[in-house]
């Protein structure tokens, strides 16, 4: 069945526009534990780590302060870790996703208008990326206090670059923060691959992003 015709674009960062986010994740924990899982259940499952990962991400909670209270948490589940540079260590892994930036950069010069939201970890995480000439407009939660899967971050995006949810569709790689998007009408394409995310983009523009 072909896909609603669609005409603006929000998308994620880590894991979308980046190797995956749960791969950099589980090779950090491997180097400190035998458990490549380690960090990720942290992250999720255990309820101090993960109210300092959304304090962190809503930019409330500094990177030192996160980095020594999940160095703590860590520890507490046998991984002993400096906590100097933690959130650095851990996405030592991430890359470029290069097929994904092509792809969004060939949706803009059709005149698709884009929008990057993130839920920021760390005040590093963007480091040799130029947000502002992937997208029209750039939404980080650490800076204005929102963060995925909060309808209110996506209707911001919608509003910076002037047009409705109805009209939009999000890319992302966590279901959760599609079903945040599609609260307020947004359509949402899960990120598995470039390829796949590019054919779906395909259907919903009309164009080819490929």
């Amino acid at each position: 069945m072909t896909a609603a015709r669609r005409g603006a674009l929000l998308i994620d960062f880590g894991g979308v526009l980046t190797s995956s986010v749960h791969d950099a994740f589980r090779a950090f924990a491997l180097q400190i534990s035998d458990d490549p899982e380690l960090v990720l259940r942290l992250l999720s499952q255990d309820a101090e780590s993960a109210r300092l990962l959304a304090e962190n991400e809503s930019g409330r909670l500094d990177d030192e302060t996160f980095e020594r209270g999940f160095a703590t948490r860590l520890a507490a589940h046998g991984a002993a870790v400096h906590s100097d540079g933690l959130l650095r260590r851990i996405q030592a892994g991430l890359s470029p996703d290069v097929a994904m930036i092509d792809g969004l950069a060939a949706l803009r010069d059709a005149g698709t208008p884009v929008a990057l939201v993130t839920n920021s970890f760390g005040r590093n995480c963007y480091e040799g990326f130029n947000l502002e000439a992937l997208a029209d407009a750039v939404i980080i939660s650490s800076d204005i206090g929102l963060r995925k899967p909060s309808r209110r971050i996506y209707a911001v995006a919608c509003e910076r670059i002037g047009v409705a949810p109805e009209v939009c569709v999000m890319v992302d790689d966590i279901q959760r923060n599609l079903d945040g998007a599609a609260r307020i009408g947004i359509a949402g394409i899960l990120h598995t691959s470039a390829g796949q995310t590019i054919r779906e983009l395909d259907e919903h523009f009309s164009i080819s992003a490929s």
